[in-house]
């Protein structure tokens, strides 16, 4: 078989990150701690690459390869270069965290550059197989970043939870494919799908049994109620850049993987899988709001944030149309921006020996860093959903999505939490206008940080002004890259 064969071109972006991740890698152990930057610079320098040849290569028409096991549409190459810009937020805004914290070595950007590229395989795989490779490279990668600090016994304890919750959940989906590929005899997502709902073969009471272990493992993924037993934990023990590689483009990576194997491979099933959906987003979009209010910790108030907004996530993708899938598509997005940006605002403000996660650190930000203060603004104005800013229109889009498959009362549910979640992101607005400032909150980071840092909270603004852009462009990925 030779390379032309495998159609190994439409890989060409996951090709090249993965031998410029080795290179990096190998380069890193003839680097000294004084010059990191050069790793750091090089791993910047492949994501830019890796960006221009996804952008390059997209084409609205779907392209196979490697036997059928790998698939190149609009919906993956969007949802790549988003990924793609969320590692590089990461590694711009941790850089200073990192060296202040002793964690400004290779390992940090060989693993951050190899969960990508298991993102960026999640994403365009349509065999069961090459699906669970690529959730596996991404969530071994992350499983060591969190363990990154040795001589923290809170990242060390998050580490094992989130390894050893993550193996679980794990064992469950792979479970759950194994059924599905007993029930049908195959692997691939569209013969799947086309033995189940058009052909109308193989078993599917089996099927169905797969289906629950498979939403499980989704759950978990996602972080979504039952099954986020290890969100907060992780978020708060985990150092902070790592905490916002977790929080940012892996959702990405979730949305897609949920797309193949719900929309796709059991497109037959939908009133099924809509039924857990309906249960796990109402479960996340409560439990997620309430407890993020008790919350004092600025990371765990986010990591219970996350999960009410992947009952979010979940309310778009469980309407089960191309309009739905558009606007979980859209929120994921912007999401990955808005949660980019809170992470960011919190490294800025981190210092040796100071993490900023206390909600108190942020008392009379405005007085001491007022554009800083504005900034963080956005980000808590946007997750609330305040309008003008981008998470208004995402919520917006899935709320008329709901109400268009006719769950008024699911709509109104995920409004009446939206509310309840303001308060906590008022809170910390609150706390920067109107508290007095407990220390002098001394900035760290770069200028280049910085000025990235506030391009990415102004464009939640931008976004959020003109969203038609962004939305008619994800539509269109959905439409062209799903059979519906």
């Amino acid at each position: 078989m030779t390379w032309t064969s495998l159609n190994a071109w439409v890989a060409a972006p996951e090709i090249f990150l993965f031998c410029a991740t080795c290179v990096i890698l190998l380069l890193d152990l003839f680097v000294s701690d004084a010059k990191r930057g050069i790793t750091h610079a090089l791993a910047l320098i492949a994501l830019v690459v890796t960006g221009v040849l996804l952008v390059y290569g997209y084409s609205p028409a779907q392209q196979f390869g490697f036997s059928h096991m790998f698939i190149a549409d609009p919906l993956a190459t969007l949802a790549k270069v988003g990924m793609v810009i969320g590692v590089a937020l990461v590694l711009i805004y941790g850089r200073s965290y990192a060296i202040d914290r002793g964690i400004f070595k290779g390992e940090l950007y060989s693993l951050a550059l190899f969960s990508l590229l298991g993102m960026m395989v999640m994403a365009s795989a349509i065999n069961m197989l090459t699906l669970y490779i690529g959730l596996e490279l991404l969530s071994l990668s992350l499983y060591a970043l969190v363990a990154l600090r040795r001589d923290s016994v809170e990242s060390t304890e998050a580490a094992m939870k989130y390894f050893v919750l993550g193996a679980l959940a794990s064992g469950m989906l792979l479970y759950g494919m194994s059924m599905v590929y007993g029930a049908t005899g195959s692997l691939n997502v569209f013969e799947i799908s086309q033995k189940l709902l058009i052909d109308h073969e193989g078993n599917k009471l089996l099927a169905v049994f797969g289906l629950v272990f498979i939403v499980t493992g989704i759950g978990f993924k996602l972080g979504a109620v039952p099954f986020h037993m290890w969100v907060p934990d992780v978020y708060q023990g985990a150092p902070t850049p790592i905490t916002q590689l977790i929080g940012s483009a892996p959702k990405l990576a979730a949305f897609a993987f949920t797309i193949r194997l719900l929309a796709q491979a059991l497109e037959g099933f939908t009133p099924e899988w809509r039924q857990m959906l309906v249960v796990l987003a109402v479960l996340s979009l409560a439990i997620g709001n309430l407890t993020a209010i008790a919350q004092t910790n600025i990371k765990r108030m986010f990591a219970y944030s996350t999960i009410s907004h992947m009952g979010f996530l979940l309310l778009g993708i469980l309407v089960g149309s191309a309009v739905g899938y558009a606007a979980a598509f859209f929120y994921a997005v912007t999401y990955m921006l808005t949660a980019a940006a809170g992470f960011g605002v919190v490294m800025l403000l981190a210092r040796q020996g100071f993490e900023a996660d206390r909600l108190d650190d942020y008392k009379g930000l405005a007085r001491n860093h007022p554009w800083f203060a504005g900034m963080l603004l956005m980000v808590m104005f946007s997750m609330a959903g305040v309008p003008v800013f981008v998470g208004f229109f995402a919520k917006l889009a899935v709320l008329k999505a709901v109400i268009n498959l006719g769950m008024v009362w699911l709509a109104v549910f995920a409004v009446a939490m939206s509310l309840v979640g303001a308060f906590y992101y008022l809170r910390v607005v609150k706390l920067m206008y109107f508290d007095e400032p407990e220390s002098s909150g001394a900035l760290s980071g770069s200028l280049f940080s910085r000025v990235v840092l506030s391009l990415n909270c102004l464009a939640l603004l931008f976004i959020g002004l003109y969203p038609n852009g962004l939305l008619s462009l994800l539509t269109d990925a959905v439409v062209f890259s799903l059979p519906l």
